[in-house]
This record gives C-alpha cells, sequence and structure tokens, in this order.
C-alpha cells in the first residue's frame, strides 16, 4: 500500500474539511481507499493528512493532480504543504 502524507497549515479547519471532502471523488479516482486527518494540539489548524491508495503509480499521479491547487486554496491552505510519498514497510496495530 501506498500513501500520500501532506502536512499544512489552513486558516480554518472548519472551512478547509468541507472542501478536503469534496474532493474525494478525485482521490478516489486515483485508488486511494480511505484516509486520515490529525490536527496538533498545539495548533488545531495545523494539518497531517494521511491518504492511502491501492498503488504507488495512484499515489504519484495523485500528488500530480491538477486540481489539487484549486482545492487547496478554496479550502484555506497557508503556504506551500509538505508531502511525502510513502509505501509501507511495517504495520502493527496494538
Amino acid at each position: 500500500m501506498a500513501k500520500v502524507i501532506v502536512q499544512h497549515h489552513v486558516a480554518d479547519y472548519g472551512r478547509w474539511l468541507p472542501v478536503f471532502n469534496e474532493h474525494e471523488a478525485i482521490r478516489r479516482q486515483h485508488g486511494a481507499t480511505g484516509h486520515s486527518v490529525s490536527r496538533t494540539v498545539a495548533d488545531p489548524n495545523t494539518l497531517v493528512v494521511v491518504n492511502d491508495f491501492a498503488t504507488l503509480e495512484g499515489a504519484q499521479a495523485f500528488s500530480q493532480d491538477p486540481s489539487l491547487p484549486a482545492a487547496m486554496a478554496r479550502g484555506g491552505v497557508e503556504g506551500a504543504p509538505q508531502v511525502w510519498i510513502v509505501e509501507e514497510a511495517d504495520v502493527k496495530k496494538y
């Protein structure tokens, strides 16, 4: 499984979340299988989003999707996001 991990700051989480949810169709088009959103304790508008993809190719294609900049602007993303594309190496649930 591949993941696209994104860290960014948003102006307002309540404004950002509906735009993120609307963009689900685009993630699914690239083979997304789910996601998680985490907010930092010190600043709940600093987010870490982990998007799960069935394939590395899908994750890479999503990260280059031309609709991303406009969606991020509508959602109030401030500054450039940090983005990592990773493949799971080991997973264990406790």
